[in-house]
């Protein structure tokens, strides 16, 4: 929905990385670079939002030459501009160990994060879960009479529950949200959510969508994403970032 009658002042960009800043392959295309450094360059923030932890995300900040805030692991973990750490959220260890049960279960691909690692598929055989601490747990399920269970059972433990893909389940300690991190941020800054654009594709993404004073959803989100935004842009393989900075903020 083109809401023409919005007026923000925009001061803190808040972009999802997968299936928004980067495109297929990865990568961020020239015309994202052009319109985010642009939008820098009138002291504007740029914030990275993401389901990512900090290792597979920092690099693309410093592609990008940001110098702000990034907000991790879909809100689990804020760090502020010198990558130094503000806040990290961990599951407990508990319901660690029942997604894991239900992962085996069920037969389905997972993944796990602690702050030092990733782990896909399955633990080390000698790994002893309590040992850790976890800040995502992520499930891939084809099936949508399996999903459906696990998202019953997952709801029940209050867990927080969305998704990066249609297929997939991301679970976070209950509460934990990329709109929680960036309220956190905006108050550092000296702003409020009313202040933000935040741009996304997926489930993960609603929260930020919903609450920033414009939430842009990519021409490739899912449709639940599209109907909670003010705007929809393109896709992230036809720069879907850099319309929206275009419209929002340099054409405003």
């Amino acid at each position: 929905m083109d809401n023409q009658a919005i007026h923000p002042d925009i001061r803190l960009i808040a972009l999802d990385m997968d299936g928004t800043l980067l495109t297929n392959q990865q990568e961020v295309s020239k015309e994202n670079k052009e319109a985010i450094s642009r939008a820098k360059e009138m002291g504007i923030h740029i914030v990275l939002t993401t389901g990512r932890n900090f290792t597979t995300a920092h690099p693309y900040a410093e592609e990008l030459k940001l110098d702000s805030y990034m907000v991790t692991v879909n809100g689990g973990e804020i760090w502020d501009p010198s990558c130094e750490l503000i806040e990290r959220n961990f599951l407990q260890i508990d319901d660690v160990q029942r997604m894991w049960e239900l992962a085996k279960q069920y037969k389905t691909y997972f993944w796990a994060i602690t702050p030092e690692h990733i782990y896909r598929e399955g633990f080390p055989n000698e790994m002893d879960i309590s040992e850790h601490k976890w800040l995502k747990f992520g499930f891939d399920v084809k099936d949508d009479v399996i999903r459906h269970t696990l998202l019953e059972e997952l709801t029940n433990r209050k867990l927080q529950v969305t998704n990066s893909s249609p297929t997939n389940l991301e679970v976070n300690p209950y509460g934990v949200s990329k709109a929680r991190g960036l309220e956190k941020v905006c108050s550092r800054i000296g702003i409020t959510m009313e202040n933000v654009m935040a741009m996304g594709d997926s489930l993960n993404d609603s929260s930020m969508i919903t609450k920033a004073g414009v939430g842009v959803a990519m021409g490739n989100a899912q449709e639940k994403v599209k109907e909670m935004a003010n705007w929809v842009t393109a896709t992230n393989e036809d720069h879907g970032v850099a319309k929206a900075i275009q419209h929002w903020v340099f054409n405003k």
